[in-house]
C-alpha cells in the first residue's frame, strides 16, 4: 500500500482548514497554516474569499478530500468504506465516519499513544500494537466495541514508549474509549456518536459526491 510522503502542511492549506496532521506542531506558533492560511500554488493568495463562488461539485469534492486527508486514506480505500457504509443500516454519512474512527490507527491515536494518525500507523505497521492479545500490524483493521488495544510487552523497552508513560495521561481521549495509561492499554467501549467526531467534516456533502 502506498502512502503520501509530501508536505502535509500543504494539505491543510489546500483545504483551508487545520487538519492537525503534524501533531503538537499544529498547536504552536510554528504551524504553517497560521503563517500562510491561503491555498498553495502560484495563485493561492488570489483564491482567498472565493468559497461562496464554488460549485456544488467543488464543495462536495473538498468535503471528501478533507475527510480522506484527516484519516490518511487513499481514494480507492475511501470509496470502499463508502460502499460498506451504504450497505449498512443507518445514515450512510455517519456510518462512514464511524467506520473511519474505528480503524486501528485511529484508535491508537485517540488513546493518546501517538501524536497524530501518521505516527499511529507507523506504530501499528512496525508491530508494536496488540489487539485482544494478538499481533495486529494492519492499520486499516476495523475494531469493534469490547476490543482491547495494548502495546507489545517487548516494545515497552523502546525509548519512545518509556517516554510515553510520562506524557500519555496528560493527553485527552474521547468518552467512547477507555485508557489505562500506566499499562498502555485501551478498550473500545462503543461506537462514537456524531458529536464525538470532527465537526469540521461534512458527511452529507461526501454522500452527495458519491451519489452523483
Amino acid at each position: 500500500m502506498g502512502k503520501y510522503t509530501g508536505p502535509v502542511c500543504k494539505l491543510c492549506r489546500r483545504e483551508g482548514d487545520k487538519l492537525f496532521l503534524k501533531g503538537e506542531r499544529c498547536y504552536g506558533p510554528k504551524c504553517s497554516f497560521e503563517k500562510r492560511g491561503y491555498a498553495p500554488g502560484q495563485h493561492g493568495r488570489n483564491k482567498q474569499g472565493r468559497s461562496e463562488r464554488e460549485s456544488d461539485y467543488a464543495r462536495q469534492l473538498r468535503a471528501k478530500q478533507k475527510a480522506r486527508r484527516v484519516y490518511g486514506v487513499f481514494e480507492r480505500q475511501f470509496r470502499r468504506y463508502f460502499g460498506i457504509a451504504r450497505r449498512t443500516t443507518g445514515m450512510t454519512g455517519l456510518v462512514l465516519l464511524q467506520t473511519l474512527e474505528l480503524r486501528l490507527d485511529s484508535i491508537v491515536y485517540r488513546l493518546g499513544f501517538a501524536v497524530d494518525r501518521a505516527q499511529a500507523r507507523q506504530l501499528v505497521n512496525h508491530g508494536h500494537i496488540r489487539v485482544n492479545g494478538k499481533r495486529a500490524d494492519i492499520a486499516s483493521m476495523i475494531l469493534r466495541p469490547g476490543d482491547v488495544v495494548t502495546v507489545k510487552e517487548s516494545a515497552r523497552q523502546n525509548t519512545y514508549f518509556k517516554e510515553l508513560l510520562d506524557v500519555v495521561d496528560k493527553r485527552s481521549y474521547p468518552s467512547w474509549v477507555e485508557r489505562d495509561g500506566k499499562a498502555l492499554m485501551g478498550r473500545v467501549l462503543r461506537v462514537p456518536d456524531r458529536s464525538e467526531i470532527d465537526g469540521n467534516l461534512n458527511e452529507q456533502l461526501i454522500v452527495e459526491y458519491y451519489s452523483r
